[in-house]
């Protein structure tokens, strides 16, 4: 619905002859999502997920995942990744959540439509705190709606 209601407010500002207001409406907002696990952040997957936002002008989501019970457990590294972000001019947003990792990428992302793809630091992180052990990616890979990267250290040999 969203879409025809766009489709239509574009029609008439371009009637009007206002083309750039009619382009500016069909301009989704693009976004990466870093989902990281509490006391698990990885500089080399923050990295990654900040020059993928930076080359493909997207914004970034991060998705700070906890233990159930450990949600009031600061971040160090969390806080020094947030300003590299304003110095590079990043739009960015920290989601806090506790639980699965992986259910939370999963609701996440069937809410927001406009994330381009998902990067995690491991695919055992996925599964902590999960209460299914039915294989770390099967239930991810066929409910997330977008890519999933998986930065890890075997990648970086």
């Amino acid at each position: 619905m969203k879409h025809v209601e766009d489709a239509m407010a574009a029609v008439t500002f371009a009637e009007e002859g206002q083309a750039d207001a009619a382009v500016a409406l069909f301009k989704r907002e693009r976004r990466v999502l870093l989902a990281l696990k509490a006391g698990r952040t990885d500089a080399r997957t923050f990295r990654y997920a900040m020059n993928a936002s930076l080359r493909i002008q997207a914004g970034l989501d991060i998705l700070y995942v906890a233990s159930p019970g450990n949600e009031q457990q600061g971040e160090p590294l969390l806080d020094g990744f947030t300003a590299e972000l304003k110095t590079a001019g990043i739009p960015y947003q920290v989601i806090e959540r506790s639980g699965c990792m992986k259910q939370e990428i999963i609701d996440y992302t069937k809410v927001k439509h406009d994330v381009l793809f998902v990067v995690v630091e491991s695919p055992g992180s996925l599964d902590a705190d999960c209460k299914k052990k039915d294989g770390v990616l099967t239930e991810l890979w066929k409910n997330l709606k977008c890519p999933l990267v998986v930065v890890s250290d075997a990648a970086g040999a």
